[in-house]
């Protein structure tokens, strides 16, 4: 069974996302090692969500609602944050809920910015890395695999494609009321990473070119040369010449010491954990512009969702769930079939065939299978399953084992 956990900017306060963004994903590593029902993880956290998918064992009936109280309670306890609090702000989306949630999510459909660039690359990420620590499972591939081809489909067959929007882009949208003129701004950027390169890029398109960049770790000069920037070593000294400061790094915390009171200064935190104390903005004369505030904003008028985009998303979560389902059927359509033609090889093989009477065999079943295959599929979406198992069992005495342990799968709300 899958189960989605998330908490987003629509449920989940700053606080409670950066609590989970920093304690969570450890905690969803020691259920993939500990609970024999998590069979896999994939864990996505963003700078306007937390989402942690599992793939789940269901050996007792009711086991989805126990599976759901041991991550709540392991993730709570990990993120200090009490149960009953992250009860409250997260969402569980269960079976085929799941995997319509995340196809949305991966589309840009679900983000601040609706239809927002960055959101694909940073799903593709979070598979990568559970792959790379051994934690993901054959369903979790096949769901955020679908879920990749789902946000190409979006991308080329609506008006969201090549829209470059962006949480960075909203930010500095907002932030043009109190800039006159990007071109005559002196901008210091905080970060080096590849959110801070999309920065660079969405400032340069508003007419920005004195930009300035500080690296905690160390990096400014590398990140300069390749950008075009001006590094900085002293932060202090350089916002204090600074118009506009943005900050988008995972290294480091800014406070209200290192501003000058009374120096006009806008301050952008872009940041999941903040990366600018919440007291900067008390700072005489800094205004502080941070997450908060931008999702407040979110989403403008320009960036509503299209109908079209939506209806991509459900038909592949429906195709998806009926995959699922159809698998029983298919799976023992194939056993009877392939097991016929390893008879048929051995006998062939007995009266002195070659290989290529094998390979002629083996094609040929194939080719029958495939129809045969794709119309239990398009059944299953049609929900006629029941038809399939009585024509398996009718024409061929093939009874189908179904273990596919997927429930219809509506969504919990944990706030319910």
């Amino acid at each position: 069974m899958l189960l989605c956990l998330t908490a987003n900017h629509r449920n989940a306060s700053l606080d409670i996302l950066e609590r989970l963004s920093v304690g969570a994903p450890t905690a969803t590593r020691a259920l993939v090692d500990d609970e024999l029902f998590v069979s896999g993880a994939v864990v996505l956290a963003t700078c306007n969500r937390f989402e942690a998918y599992l793939d789940i064992d269901e050996p007792l009936t009711g086991g989805e609602a126990v599976a759901v109280e041991s991550v709540v309670e392991a993730m709570a306890e990990a993120s200090g944050v009490s149960v009953d609090l992250l009860r409250a702000s997260v969402a569980v989306h269960q079976g085929a809920d799941a995997a319509a949630h995340l196809f949305a999510v991966t589309s840009g459909l679900e983000s601040m910015v609706v239809g927002e660039d960055e959101i694909s690359g940073q799903v593709r990420r979070a598979l990568d890395a559970a792959r790379a620590d051994g934690m993901t499972s054959s369903e979790l591939e096949r769901l955020f695999q679908k879920a990749t081809h789902t946000s190409r489909g979006v991308r080329n067959r609506t008006q969201l494609r090549g829209a470059h929007r962006s949480l960075v882009r909203l930010a500095l949208e907002l932030a043009s009321s109190r800039v006159s003129d990007w071109a005559a701004a002196r901008v210091v950027l905080v970060g080096t990473g590849r959110y801070a390169a999309r920065t660079v890029d969405a400032l340069r398109a508003r007419g920005a070119g004195d930009i300035h960049v500080f690296s905690p770790s160390g990096r400014a000069q590398a990140f300069a040369t390749q950008h075009g920037l001006i590094p900085v070593s002293d932060f202090a000294a350089a916002a204090a010449e600074a118009n506009v400061v943005i900050t988008c790094t995972a290294d480091a915390v800014v406070h209200a010491d290192a501003f000058v009171p009374g120096h006009r200064l806008l301050v952008i935190d872009l940041g999941l954990p903040r990366n600018v104390d919440p007291a900067v903005g008390a700072v005489e004369a800094v205004e502080l512009l941070d997450l908060e505030t931008i999702r407040l904003h979110a989403p403008l008028q320009e960036f509503s969702a299209h109908a079209d985009a939506r209806a991509i998303v459900g038909d592949a979560a429906t195709e998806f769930h009926a995959d699922r389902l159809a698998g029983p059927a298919i799976t023992t359509l194939r056993t009877e079939v392939l097991g016929i033609v390893e008879q048929e090889i051995a006998r062939a093989r007995a009266r002195g065939a070659g290989d290529d009477t094998e390979a002629a065999l083996r094609h040929l079943a194939g080719v029958l299978l495939h129809r045969p295959s794709v119309r239990i599929r398009e059944l299953a979406v049609e929900g006629r399953l029941d038809e399939v198992t009585a024509a398996l069992e009718t024409l061929h005495g093939l009874a189908v084992d179904d273990d596919s342990g997927q429930a219809d799968g509506q969504a919990w709300s944990a706030s319910a």
